[in-house]
């Protein structure tokens, strides 16, 4: 059996994160003047799910998530979430891992080379 994250085990700062994406999400929803219902049927979850995602419950599926950002018309900010172009801890590290020089490599008679 495949134990089921709560919010016993995320830390403090992902359980606000969680808790605030909701709460923009049902914000986001009432604008719109979107009912529970509506949001609900258009993308085949049951309301009680959907109150879920707006509490912030780590259990909400990406997919879900993701689907609920594109009825409220913003599914490409999941596409910048981590966007590797703009990585900078990432290209840091990258670069660090440069090597100093580079040197061409020898062909020799025995190594198979023309």
């Amino acid at each position: 059996m495949i134990a089921k994250p709560n919010t016993r085990s995320l830390s403090a700062p992902v359980v606000r994160v969680l808790k605030k994406l909701g709460a923009d999400i049902a914000l986001a929803r009432r604008r719109r003047h979107i009912t529970q219902v509506s949001m609900a049927e258009r993308f085949g979850i049951s309301v009680a799910t959907l109150r879920r995602l707006e509490k912030g419950d780590p259990r909400i599926s990406i997919g879900t998530l993701a689907q609920a950002l594109l009825i409220l018309g913003e599914l490409a900010k999941i596409n910048e979430l981590l966007d590797t172009a703009t990585d900078d801890i990432g290209l840091m590290m990258m670069n660090d891992a440069l090597p100093q020089r580079v040197r061409t490599k020898r062909i020799t008679s025995g190594s198979g080379g023309l």
